[in-house]
């Protein structure tokens, strides 16, 4: 294949997957919008229109290159095409060979990694959800895609320390979802837990979605951008190895969701006491999250074993936060965070990983994830108020912050 096809194609395949994986922002926002109560959903919304806009931003003016500071090929240090690229836009066709040389175009490069930040974001607001102040949980998403996110993608994906250790992650199961939980994680241990959530004697009060088919339809939606989460991940589309690869992750990665979703179906009533459905919901996503970090593995069946026990510890995790007092309102902790690193050691079992160098990674990046959000979240405690009022948190954020509701109900205009 000559340089300029396979430049194209790179390229192309960049733009495309990403595509895709910004659809899992509409996917969180159906999910988290139909989980809350409906006095709730339009901050829901807003929320997550604003964090991808502020990811989007962020990462272009600072995180990129942080992330990629050591990386020269990436050629986006200048904000923009790089200089043989805008050559090359300026009718300079000397420019073409050593632009091909690259492989794809900077920006499309960019943008492929930008819409990881903003899932990341997105695990955040979920967890969050209810009684989060709307200014507070922006403040914190800036620090997030700006900082946090990529320091622990230069440690990995940037070339970094963890990399030439020998950490694999191949799309991100600790880097992008474990490091999105951790935060998630520290953001519910400051802001607390919803009113009457938890009672005195250890009860927990059963918060069912208020919108069931949206929370269904946010899952599938996640499901397909996830396709193009893993299997964009491979980087390339240049030749007959890059096509089977891709195909491989794909197919895995459904798998890996089916098989959390029929472990869910099958043993939450074990767990919960009954069939829940937000627990088979997760199920799937922590099959996705599970899978993320080895997807290219030859052999199925793993994918489907991984996927599981993805699905399985999903369920325990969201069980385990119960018991503790820890309130997440769509169960993204233990789906990103629990299956996250679950997915990350299972890279040992069937994708050539090293434990040591995985076990390194999830710690590192743990301690660094939960410290600096934790901090970052006290911080905004102590300065603005990271929660809502008692009263804000009655009447729903919806009116008392936005003005408008969800859902209103038509009534008749008075006769005159």
């Amino acid at each position: 294949m000559d340089g300029e096809t396979q430049f194209v194609l790179n390229t192309f395949s960049f733009l495309f997957w990403g595509a895709l994986v910004m659809w899992m922002c509409a996917g969180f926002t159906m999910l988290e919008a139909g989980s809350v109560r409906t006095k709730n959903a339009s901050v829901v919304c807003l929320k997550n229109v604003g964090l991808y806009a502020i990811a989007g931003l962020t990462f272009y003016l600072v995180g990129y290159n942080i992330m990629f500071a050591g990386v020269e090929e990436t050629g986006f240090l200048g904000y923009g095409a790089n200089g043989l690229e805008r050559s090359l836009l300026a009718g300079d066709a000397s420019s073409a060979a050593p632009v091909t040389a690259h492989g794809h175009s900077s920006m499309s490069h960019w943008f492929f990694q930008m819409v990881f930040v903003g899932s990341t974001a997105s695990i955040v607001s979920g967890t969050l959800a209810e009684r989060v102040r709307l200014s507070s949980f922006f403040v914190f998403i800036v620090v997030l895609t700006a900082v946090i996110y990529p320091v622990v993608g230069a440690w990995t994906w940037g070339g970094g320390w963890l990399a030439r250790m020998g950490f694999q992650d191949f799309a991100g199961s600790t880097v992008v979802h474990s490091t999105g939980g951790w935060a998630a994680l520290a953001g519910a241990l400051v802001v607390g837990a919803r009113s009457g959530k938890f009672g005195a004697d250890g009860s927990v009060k059963i918060t069912p979605p208020s919108n069931v088919p949206a929370v269904t339809l946010g899952v599938f939606i996640i499901w397909l951008g996830f396709l193009g989460f893993n299997g964009g991940s491979q980087a390339a589309l240049s030749g007959v190895v890059d096509a089977l690869t891709i195909s491989n992750v794909i197919v895995n990665t459904n798998l890996a969701a089916s098989a959390g979703v029929l472990v869910a179906v099958t043993f939450s009533r074990q767990v919960f006491g009954r069939t829940d459905l937000l627990a088979v919901l997760n199920g799937a996503i922590g099959g996705l999250m599970a899978i993320t970090a080895g997807p290219a593995i030859v052999d199925p069946y793993w994918a489907i074993a991984i996927g599981g026990i993805g699905g399985g510890v999903t369920m325990i995790g969201m069980k385990i936060l119960m018991l503790l007092k820890i309130d997440d309102e769509v169960g993204a902790i233990s789906a990103h965070m629990g299956a996250g690193i679950w997915g990350t050691l299972a890279a040992c079992i069937a994708a050539g990983a090293d434990l040591v160098a995985q076990t390194v990674g999830i710690v590192a990046i743990g301690i660094f994830a939960f410290g600096v959000s934790i901090v970052t979240w006290k911080v905004i405690d102590w300065t603005i108020g990271a929660r809502i009022g008692p009263d804000v948190e009655v009447m729903g954020q919806d009116v008392a912050e936005l003005g408008i509701e969800a859902f209103p109900e038509f009534v008749p205009a008075p006769e005159d």
